[in-house]
């Protein structure tokens, strides 16, 4: 597997080695011990799958310290457009965000940190979305930032009036209005 730092400190693209033939393909998607000798000590504890239509846009979400996780996913079908943000206050990439495509196809993975903000859009039909965490899910410290958030900017790749979200991703707070409390 290949690992690939981003404009980001901290934030990783996973390149697996794929083996192909006639009967189809294999790949390692994780390896404790590879990721052990690149410095990269993550302990992951839960794995969460999602599934979801052409439009979705899910985020930007992220659990507050103490029940921080640092996030490695990658999409098993479907193509998504996968975005992290530094929400680390003392990083000199503070407020800015990475977006990359994910897909069944590319089998690219992207090793998040804690201390950023996740969210991603669907771009194919539908989409399954996997991704392991390292630490369990604490509705207590579960937060957010508005996925259009006019500081932000981002690109979601898909037209405004293709988007669907949840009643909850609708409504969180701009970026200067989030809490957070990385340093």
């Amino acid at each position: 597997m290949k690992i690939e730092k981003t404009t980001i400190g901290d934030l990783l693209v996973i390149k697996p080695n794929i083996f192909t033939d006639d009967r189809g393909y294999f790949f390692e998607s994780f390896n404790q011990k590879k990721f052990a000798e690149n410095g990269l000590n993550y302990n992951f504890v839960q794995d969460n799958e999602s599934q979801s239509q052409f439009g979705v846009v899910r985020g930007l979400h992220y659990q507050d310290d103490p029940c921080a996780q640092a996030k490695l996913v990658r999409v098993l079908h479907g193509k998504v457009y996968d975005v992290a943000v530094d929400l680390r206050k003392n990083s000199p990439t503070f407020g800015k965000w990475f977006g990359i495509e994910l897909s069944s196809e590319n089998k690219f993975q992207l090793l998040i940190p804690r201390g950023f903000a996740h969210g991603f859009s669907v771009l194919s039909a539908n989409a399954v979305f996997s991704y392991k965490c390292d630490n369990y899910y604490n509705k207590e410290s579960e937060r957010g930032i508005l996925y259009n958030d006019s500081l932000l900017n981002i690109n979601w790749k898909l037209n405004n009036k293709d988007m669907i979200l949840s009643d909850k991703d609708r409504f969180l707070p701009d970026f200067n209005k989030s809490e957070h409390n990385f340093i």
